[in-house]
Order: C-alpha cells, then structure tokens, then sequence
C-alpha cells in the first residue's frame, strides 16, 4: 500500500457500486473492467515465462465472475488457464457472473474448466500463478464447505498466490479471519484497498489497489447505495421497538404542521415508534393529523421548563430525539431548549437539532456531547455561524466542515446542492427541486434522519441517506402531480422512494 492511499470499508464500497449502477456504469462493466486489469497485472507477473501454469479458483458470486472475466481476458492474450469452480454451475446466480461464466464455457480450446462443489474433490494445485477469486468482502459468519476446503487446498499449494479484492475468509473491515483464510502473496484490492488489509498484513501479503471504473460521482454524490446500507431486512423475529423509538419535541400555538410532517415523515422510514411532543392544544391539532401519530400533551401553549419532568421518561426511552420543528422562540422555551440540549448530551442520546432549536444552539455554539446532526438552510446556517455565507460552493463546503468539526456535529447545509459534513467526511446531494421551498419539506427530511437515528444509523450516513431519500420523493412528486409539491403529499412519496432504492440496481429514470 503506498503513502496516501485511501481505503474502503465494506459498506462504503457497496454503497459505491450501487451508486455507480444510478450513474449508469453497470456491474457487468466494472467486471469487465477488473477482469482485462487483473489480466493484465497477470501477464506482468509472468512476462519472461514461456507457457506459464495458471490457475483460477473461483467462488460462485461476484468474486467469482471476476475470476471467469479474468481468465476470458487472460486467453484474449494467449495464455492457457485453468478455471476451477468450487460449485456447481446452476449455483452461479449473479447475473453478471453469469454472463462471464457462460463465455468461458464455450471457450474450450484456450480454458480448462472443472467445477468441484465436493471439496473432497480438490487437490493441491502447482502453478506458477495461483488467483484466488472464491469469496471478495461482505462475507458473514465462519466459512463452510466447499469453500472452507477450497480455502486449505489454495494454502497448501505451490505457486504465486494473488488475492483478488481480498485473500478468501478474511473479513474486509476488522481484518480477521472467518475462521481461516488464504495466505496470499499479492492482494490486488479492487477500486480502493480494504479496511481489513491494514490488519490482516499476514493473509494479505503485498496490497495495491487498481481503479474498476466507479466513478468519482458515486462517492462524492449522495445515491440510492447510501439508502441500501442503512435499510435492513427484518427478521420474522422482530418485535416492536426493535427498529427504533423516535421522540419529536416541537409546535407551538402558531405552528402545529411542522413537527407531524417530520412524525409522518420518520413513521415512513420504518422507525415502529414516534412520539410527538407537544404544547396541550397543540397536540390535539397534531394528532388530527393521523392516527399513526403518538401524541404527548404538554403543559402551557409553548414548550417551557415545566414541561421537563413529563418530557424525562420519554427521552429515557428513546432511541433518537428530534428537536425544533415549529417549536418557537419564547423565552421559556429558549430556556428548556437549552437543557434538552445539555440532557441529551448526559445521556449520550442521538439528536436532531432543527429550526428554531437550531437558532437557539446557534446563540450559544458548543460541541455536542452525543452525536448530533444539524439542518439548516442557508439563512440558519449563516445565524448560527454568525457570518455571512459565500454563495461559492467551495466556501461552503469549507464553512459547512467549519461548523462541523466545531460542534461534532453532522451538518446538513440544505440548498439546491445540500452539502452534508461531519469532521472527516463531505457529500453533495443534488436530488430535489425548486418546488421544495414550499414549507414543511425540511420538517420531513429532519424526520427521516431522525428514523434513521433512532434505527441506530451512524449520524453522517442517517444524514445522506436522509438527504437522498427526501429529494428523490421531491422528484417522484413533481414528476407524477407537476410543479405542485406539498408537504403531505411529499410523505406519501417516501415509500416509493424508498422502493426504487431497495429494488435497484437497475435505477430507471424516475417516471
């Protein structure tokens, strides 16, 4: 690995591939693209050679259709290779593994291919190169036969063994084994070198990355692989609960649809449990709203100190807070703000800080105790800096990370490209339209991240994932009804929104 280079954990790079696939570049083409590469190091490797042994040993999924496109390209140039698949091939079902597969299989004259799925099947293999294309990272558990057996054969054979993406059972984040793992000599990690290679040094051997094709885009832009790896499949064991209790603590005598648009909006994104609390009448008019909506009466027709105690065992129970919408400037309030603000930090409970909250934080800027994201628009954004905001966008960016790194915060700057920042990291979004400055469409995104908060998400991915999902609901919207975008209308859309991200990749445009 060379000084500066960046690495990758597993799910940054499967939310990179699947924002490439919205950008158009396919999976098929970054196959093609590791395959002719991996040919190529390859052919480095033996350049001198006369008729040097390869040997591919290669997994059912992806791992291993990089392994078939590899060893297409290797015969392209004249090599003979051998391909051993340790599966059957009705057990490739990756569609573009498959592709690779069949082609190799017509490929007779210039590829030997034997599939093994009995692991007793495998012998110690003697090559000159040895490439270990059976699992790549995102694996789960203790390896199994046969690729547990495959593992040991590669281990005990002789040859140059070269580890594509990563050496097989070792784990792409923590650098543990699954059990075991293949001892590889080179490590040819794909787009960018995994986590886990820092830490596995002695499975890894030599480890140098080599670009596929992602484009930059699809780390430097907000996309549906930012949703896909907050949103996990539940288990028919779950109970309610289990997916996240959100507490919203908003409205006031004058404002009562903003902190429901962020309940309706957070009861959308699969949280089981939202609270609303609110000033007595106010509550009531929320709960008209829906009856998904847990209303909490509070005394007094604005939030104020007395109301703390009622507030205690709510934001005990918890998972997340989301605190502002609508909730009003009154000195009282000011005053009971700021202690939510100073109790969620005890607690160390994940918090949304929007609106007139986020003015409020603003007068007295500090570093959050929890973790913490921040929404603001630009005029916000500028109140609680305190300066005047550039309309250039790398001063923005620089000024966003400012307020960033300043508070610990996750910083949503929403404009017509949100910039999202925490201390280490920096996204754009550009999902959205001019027809979402009608008020109460920042209300929703402030409760989507705060479901995603409350389902245990990591502040900056709640935030992109969040700024995504809003703007692409936004979209669908403006194109199903035209230029006429309501806030409740734009709840109704997050399940389609949230559906396009789930179903993909392919990512049609959106209708």
């Amino acid at each position: 690995m060379g000084p500066g280079e960046q690495t990758i954990t597993n799910d940054e790079m499967l939310a990179a591939e699947y924002n490439s696939e919205y950008l158009g570049v396919t999976h098929f083409q970054l196959m093609e693209t590791v395959g002719a590469r991996i040919a190529d190091r390859i052919a480095e490797k033996t350049r001198g050679k006369t008729n040097p042994r390869i040997h591919i040993i290669a997994g059912p999924g992806k791992n291993g259709g990089d392994g078939f496109a590899t060893a297409r390209h290797l015969a392209s140039q004249g090599y003979k290779v051998r391909v051993t698949l340790v599966a059957r091939t009705s057990d490739v079902h990756d569609e573009a593994a498959r592709h690779q597969l069949d082609a190799i299989l017509q490929m007779t004259d210039s590829i030997q291919f034997e599939s093994l799925p009995d692991s007793s099947q495998l012998r110690p293999i003697e090559a000159d190169i040895i490439l270990d294309a059976v699992l790549g990272y995102g694996i789960k558990g203790e390896l199994r036969q046969p690729l547990l057996g495959a593992v040991r054969i590669i281990n005990r054979s002789r040859g140059y063994k070269i580890g594509l993406d990563l050496p097989s059972g070792l784990d792409s984040d923590t650098g543990e084994p699954h059990g075991e793992a293949v001892k590889a000599d080179l490590t040819i990690s794909l787009h960018k070198i995994k986590q886990g290679l820092l830490k596995g040094t002695q499975y890894a051997g030599e480890t140098i990355s080599l670009p596929i094709g992602i484009p930059p885009e699809a780390e430097a832009y907000a996309g549906p692989g930012d949703f896909k790896i907050l949103w996990k499949p539940r288990p028919p064991t779950a109970h309610k609960g289990d997916y996240g209790r959100l507490l919203i603590i908003g409205g006031s005598e004058n404002f009562t649809g903003a902190p429901a648009f962020s309940a309706l909006a957070a009861t959308k994104c699969g949280t089981d449990l939202v609270y609303v609390a609110s000033p007595d009448k106010t509550a009531e008019i929320i709960a008209s709203y829906s009856p998904d909506l847990i209303t909490i009466k509070l005394p007094g027709d604005h939030l104020n100190p007395r109301a703390l105690p009622e507030l205690a065992k709510w934001t005990t129970t918890a998972d997340a807070i989301v605190l502002g919408p609508g909730i009003g400037l009154h000195e009282e309030t000011v005053d009971a703000v700021k202690k939510l603000i100073t109790e969620a930090g005890e607690q160390n409970k994940p918090i949304v800080l929007d609106a007139d909250a986020l003015k409020i934080f603003g007068r007295n800027r500090r570093r959050l105790k929890s973790p913490a994201v921040l929404t603001p628009h630009q005029g916000e954004f500028a109140q609680v800096l305190q300066r005047k905001i550039s309309p250039d966008t790398q001063l923005r960016q620089e000024a966003a990370r400012q307020l960033a790194t300043e508070t610990g915060a996750t910083v949503v700057l929403k404009a017509n490209i949100d910039i999202i920042a925490d201390t280490n990291r920096l996204r754009l979004n550009k999902t959205g339209n001019p027809y979402m400055t009608v008020g109460g469409t920042g209300d929703i995104l402030t409760g989507i991240i705060g479901a995603f908060l409350s389902q245990k998400a990591d502040p900056f991915r709640a935030a992109v994932a969040g700024a995504f999902l809003n703007g692409l609901a936004g979209d669908m919207l403006m194109k199903e009804k035209g230029p006429t975008v309501t806030p409740l209308a734009l709840v109704d859309h997050i399940p389609r929104a949230i559906k396009y991200c789930v179903d993909g990749p392919p990512f049609p445009p959106i209708q």
